[in-house]
């Protein structure tokens, strides 16, 4: 087996010629995309349910491993909301030792994909799957930031978005003005600063007006709930606000503690209860990352590696939670902005780690200040632009009412229940639409005039068909079962195979049972026109010549000439009507 090439955005990047335009290209990248990272990191790590520092320590280890390894030259990978919905409930249920414990697994499960070069695979997934489930977690994200944008103090934590909703509504007399008031505000700076300043990061300007006005609330009497207030770190035995202004130490996620505050016991049970998030995990990694390559290969005109993008992707979550990350992926909104600004190389991404850990170490304490509101804004509008609501709407005006059907069915179990059951309900509907679709484009009729013309003159006991379209278990039977239909003095069945492209395992024990009921009727089978692939495969299922019952043409002309020798002699002058009755 061929191992994908690790280094392969490298080499790529390498042959395309590296040069001082390509370096400063790759700086410029970097430092902007870090900047857009750093305030996105930590929100995305609120949001799943741990403390600011392991998104800025995703960032710090994951994308710098994925960048040298991964088979694209410009993704930038980092915590993405995509995985708010898988990653949240881990959180609650196992606590960071499990969270980190399960992204472990996941990285596992990813270098195996890449290994198989299962990369090509990811493409199958139709796009209103995607479509919907990414719709559907912009609205779950959404709906767990009104709790900070309001202020809220929830009396419980359901996973249920029904119950969700249910306890946002009955909190909603205690909301803050302070907090809300900084919500709107920054919501309407990144609304508007990316179209008049669409070069300043809009992020960063938010969450900067947004503590300045936290600081003018709070003097003004109105409480801001702020980072400082919502977390903190011991050191040398004191606690401090905010996140810890050094480096993540290595530390084995069992040793972390679980939902009880206490240190996970790593058991056979434990991997069995993460093994099917951690499956999840892999499986939208893989699709965001991919999906995140094909969108820079066209802002770009370059090429990726998927499965070495695999193997990437499954190494930087291998390693990255051994120091405290949660969960990477390729991010589509910062791979873009990385593009926009220049990058050329992996580069970039190793630069936009650096840029996290000079903030980890130089600016962690003003981190302290930003409002709990600022944050939970920056994710509604993550939120927004994930969601695709443009693209929803434009679905489903245009599209066939089979994909509306899918994506509306994948945006509600998403929201209603959890994105594994709507990918693999959205993949089942997608393919059994997909296979009925498909078998109506296989039939079975009677011949051409053209083919008719060809086959003139045979008696009435010759019947003869024509069957068009791939030969597979959703249409074969039905295709097969009009061979059954016909006059009862017929001897000689002519079946036109010329436009049958495949045939399958149901195919084949369908036609076998054809054969059996012509052997009965003492009638003869001549199969004209298949193609060396469909012949190989019938005679591979025992489906071979038999004089005086099955026969192989190659054309309707020597399938005309086979019919007559086969008729009893007295048959022969008896000519008439050549299609057969229904």
């Amino acid at each position: 087996m061929r191992l994908p090439p690790l280094f392969a955005a490298w080499r790529q990047s390498l042959r395309q010629g590296y040069n001082g335009q390509a370096l400063r290209g790759d700086v410029n990248a970097g430092l902007t995309v870090g900047i857009i990272a750093i305030p996105l990191a930590m929100a995305l790590a609120i949001a799943v349910g741990v403390p600011p520092q392991h998104g800025l320590y995703t960032v710090l280890i994951a994308a710098p491993l994925i960048a040298l390894t991964g088979g694209s030259r410009f993704n930038v990978s980092g915590p993405t909301a995509a995985f708010v919905v898988i990653l949240l409930p881990i959180t609650q249920k196992f606590g960071i030792g499990g969270l980190l414990l399960c992204t472990m697994l996941a990285g596992l499960i990813l270098i195996a994909l890449g290994l198989l070069r299962a990369g090509r695979l990811i493409a199958f997934v139709p796009y209103p799957v995607t479509l919907g489930f990414t719709a559907g977690i912009g609205i779950v994200i959404a709906t767990l930031q009104l709790k900070d944008v309001f202020g809220l103090t929830l009396d419980a934590q359901p996973q249920n978005y029904i119950e969700q909703i249910t306890v946002l509504v009955r909190a909603l007399p205690g909301a803050h003005l302070g907090d809300a008031l900084v919500a709107a505000l920054c919501l309407a700076v990144l609304i508007l600063w990316s179209r008049w300043v669409p070069r300043v990061p809009a992020h960063l300007v938010a969450l900067t007006v947004g503590a300045l006005a936290a600081l003018g609330l709070e003097a003004s009497g109105l409480e801001v709930a702020t980072l400082g207030e919502r977390f903190s770190y011991q050191f040398g035995g004191q606690s401090y606000p905010g996140i810890p202004p050094f480096l993540p130490d290595l530390a084995w996620p069992w040793q972390l503690p679980g939902a009880d505050g206490q240190p996970l016991q790593l058991s056979f049970e434990l991997l069995h209860q993460l093994l099917a998030p951690a499956f999840a995990i892999a499986m939208l990694g893989a699709i965001e990352s991919l999906l995140c390559a094909v969108v820079a290969d066209g802002m770009t005109g370059s090429n990726h590696d998927p499965n070495a993008e695999l193997l990437g992707q499954g190494l930087g979550n291998l390693v990255a939670p051994l120091f405290g990350g949660i969960t990477a992926t390729a991010a589509i909104a910062r791979s873009a902005a990385n593009v926009r600004a220049g990058a050329f190389s992996p580069l970039a991404a190793i630069i936009h780690a650096g840029v996290v850990l000079v903030a980890i170490l130089w600016l962690a304490p003003l981190f302290s200040y930003l409002p709990m509101a600022a944050l939970a804004a920056l994710l509604l509008m993550v939120a927004w632009n994930m969601s695709e609501a443009p693209h929803v709407l434009k679905t489903l005006r245009i599209a066939p009412r089979s994909d509306v059907l899918v994506l509306l069915t994948c945006l509600a179990l998403t929201v209603l229940f959890d994105m594994v059951l709507a990918v693999g309900v959205g993949l089942l509907l997608a393919a059994g639409l997909f296979i009925k679709r498909m078998s109506e484009l296989t039939d079975t009729t009677a011949l051409s005039r053209s083919q008719r013309q060809i086959l003139r003159d045979l008696p009435e006991h010759v019947a003869a068909y024509a069957i068009h379209g791939p030969l597979f278990f959703g249409a074969a039977e039905k295709a097969l079962s009009v061979l059954r239909r016909f006059n009862p003095d017929v001897k000689v069945m002519i079946v036109d195979i010329s436009g049958v492209p495949l045939l399958d395992m149901t195919a084949l024990a369908a036609l076998e049972n054809v054969l059996l009921d012509y052997r009965k009727r003492g009638i003869a089978l001549i199969l004209s026109g298949s193609n060396v692939r469909i012949r190989l495969k019938l005679r591979r299922a025992g489906i071979q010549r038999l004089q005086g019952q099955l026969h192989y043409v190659r054309d309707l002309p020597q399938a005309r000439a086979m019919a007559l020798r086969l008729l009893p002699p007295a048959m022969e002058g008896d000519t008439g009507r050549l299609e057969p009755s229904s």
